[in-house]
């Protein structure tokens, strides 16, 4: 099974390059972030229409996640427990019925800019709510996978330019240690499982040439349960995609389990 995460920035503007990459990538599963639409303008028959089951949890204008997967989702669930009054459309999980049954929960990290703030507040706030979500999926003993962009950057190695973003929500201290308290829980970052060392990327601004110079951050992640890092075979960095033509400013990052 292959899966791959992808914040597509906003998904009628990139309609045309996500069709192109589904394609000819073929993901058995796709976990999009920041479709930037509500859920009946989200353009679902161009995605059945290529054999995918589509499932979305949309915003107006802003945010907004979806999971397309060849294979039937089932337990379809939406919005992040622990909060009420949060309306921001950020996460949506479900389980993927193949030979061996998976979760896979798809989400869109706040951002946090700028800090100290309120922004900055919601996103420590969110990944406290994530912790507790993570621990209960956990308690199920089954392979989950939590993929999407989480908006943080995890260690210095991550980013061309770190000292640019050390008081960034990005890559704050606080940040970073909300993350590893994820990653103490016993999931495996799937990437860092499997490569090591500094000039790996997943995002590059629009700005100043980023992407040009190579000014790159990895802030799009998989994390998983210990039965689903015993299914891994791979995981790895779509990096090309940057380059074609009206691209996202991520890329898509890539997890093949064993099934």
């Amino acid at each position: 099974m292959k899966i791959a995460t992808f914040n597509i920035n906003g998904v009628k503007a990139r309609i045309e390059t996500l069709l192109a990459w589904l394609d000819e990538a073929k993901p058995d599963v796709a976990l999009l972030q920041e479709i930037k639409s509500v859920d009946e303008g989200f353009p679902r028959e161009l995605f059945e229409e290529r054999g995918y089951n589509v499932e979305t949890h949309g915003q107006k204008g802003f945010n907004g996640v979806a999971i397309l997967s060849r294979l039937p989702l089932e337990d379809v669930t939406r919005g992040l427990p622990g909060d009420d009054s949060d309306e921001q459309a950020r996460w949506i999980e479900a389980i993927v019925v193949g030979d061996q049954a998976v979760r896979l929960c798809c989400l869109y990290l706040p951002n946090g800019n700028p800090t100290p703030g309120p922004k900055y507040d919601y996103k420590l706030a969110w990944m406290g709510r994530m912790k507790a979500r993570v621990q209960d999926i956990l308690a199920e003993e089954m392979p989950a996978v939590f993929a999407g962009d989480y908006n943080v950057i995890p260690q210095a190695e991550d980013a061309k330019r770190p000292d640019a973003w050390r008081e960034d929500a990005l890559f704050r201290p606080e940040t970073r240690a909300a993350y590893r308290r994820l990653l103490h829980l016993g999931l495996t970052e799937a990437f860092r499982a499997r490569t090591a060392g500094p000039g790996h990327y997943s995002f590059w601004d629009y700005q100043a040439g980023a992407w040009d110079r190579d000014d790159g951050i990895r802030i799009d992640h998989h994390l998983l349960t210990p039965q689903a890092a015993d299914l891994m075979a791979g995981c790895w960095i779509e990096r090309d995609v940057r380059a074609r033509e009206k691209p996202s400013d991520h890329v898509p990052v890539w997890l093949e389990l064993a099934i």
